[in-house]
């Protein structure tokens, strides 16, 4: 929830001004606006080489839930990805595994992409619970899905205990849970639907971090937060994958 109209449009100029002189090959970029910036910024994307996604969905198709956005309302306005699980929605606003199901399957059925965010708090991770979340999380809320539609789903790994907090996860700790990520899915779908699953970092990533936590071999990109408000910062970070 940052930015003014005239300085999320400003922001959005930059990074697509940004990415005309240079972008890397190997990149795919997505940007995610509040939703009153989405057509403004679907408008940018196309003329630029970044893709839009919102930051939430309701499951429902339709019906009197005021405030609440559909994911047919997204697929009009040609977003093509959306969020779903980040930690902020499921401690702010008691988002439950089943709930979050429902996101993911709404979104599918109009072919938009899940970002489906993980990750576990603090006293989780002391406790040794760290995997055990994970895997519950994966199971309840993505794992009904059939391999086909799997493979349409986006993974971002996000140490709740380093989001905001300038405290980031090192490199080997993200790469350990990335790898017992694409672990689990080798499990449930094969070794070819977890070599080609994305799974991106998100926990205080920035300019100084990224290329060290997108060198390991599981951590294939990243869920950029405050560093994303700053036009330079965010294109670094972009040449770093």
């Amino acid at each position: 929830m940052n930015k003014n109209f005239f300085d999320a449009e400003e922001l959005m100029a930059d990074i697509a001004e940004a990415l005309e002189v240079s972008k890397p090959e190997n990149a795919e970029v997505v940007l995610f606006p509040p939703y009153l910036y989405l057509e403004m910024a679907t408008d940018i994307a196309a003329e630029s080489s970044f893709s839009v996604g919102a930051q939430n969905v309701y499951p429902l198709a339709c019906g009197a839930f005021t405030g609440e956005i559909r994911a047919v309302m997204l697929k009009s306005l040609e977003v093509e990805y959306c969020i779903v699980g980040h930690s902020e929605r499921r401690k702010y606003f008691q988002e439950r595994h089943a709930f979050l199901a429902q996101k993911v399957d709404a979104l599918l059925a109009h072919e938009l992409i899940p970002i489906f965010c993980c990750g576990e708090v603090l006293p989780e991770r002391e406790a040794g619970k760290h995997f055990d979340v994970v895997r519950k999380q994966l199971e309840e809320s993505i794992f009904h899905l059939g391999t086909g539609a799997f493979s349409k789903v986006v993974i971002a790994y996000e140490p709740v205990w380093a989001i905001g907090t300038g405290v980031n996860a090192t490199p080997a700790q993200a790469q350990e849970m990335h790898a017992f990520i694409r672990g689990l899915i080798a499990q449930k779908y094969g070794d070819k639907t977890a070599s080609e699953t994305r799974i991106l970092y998100g926990g205080s990533c920035n300019a100084k971090n990224a290329r060290e936590l997108f060198s390991q071999p599981d951590v294939d990109g990243g869920l950029i937060g405050g560093a994303s408000l700053k036009a330079e910062e965010f294109i670094e970070i972009i040449h770093s994958a």
